[in-house]
């Protein structure tokens, strides 16, 4: 049994309880309201830091994308953003977040 929970920029955006999936995949959905965005996901164990999944840009800043792992894949549009997990393991079982940088730094 796979238990996941998301949370949107502090608050409750999805709650669901997702069994008998290891080894297929899942869908996480976030929406945000945000200018030329580039949206991260992360994974919480309790008692830990979150841990960095992705971050992928969306609107004009869709070229931007850092994904280490190859069993996740993201998609954006305008108003929303997903992560799916491929064969998924126990150790994928946590805390989902997904957040929004607006701000591009050069160096």
């Amino acid at each position: 049994m796979i238990l996941v929970i998301v949370l949107v920029f502090g608050k409750q955006h999805l709650a669901s309880n997702f069994s008998d999936v290891i080894g297929q995949s899942v869908t996480l959905n976030c929406t945000y309201d945000s200018e030329d965005p580039l949206l991260y996901w992360y994974r919480h164990y309790p008692n830990q830091a979150p841990q960095f999944i992705l971050y992928k840009g969306a609107k004009s800043n869709s070229d931007f994308e850092k994904i280490p792992d190859k069993r996740y894949k993201s998609k954006t549009s305008d108003t929303s953003t997903e992560l799916v997990i491929q064969q998924l393991t126990l150790s994928d079982t946590g805390f989902y977040y997904c957040a929004v940088d607006t701000v591009i730094q050069s160096v």
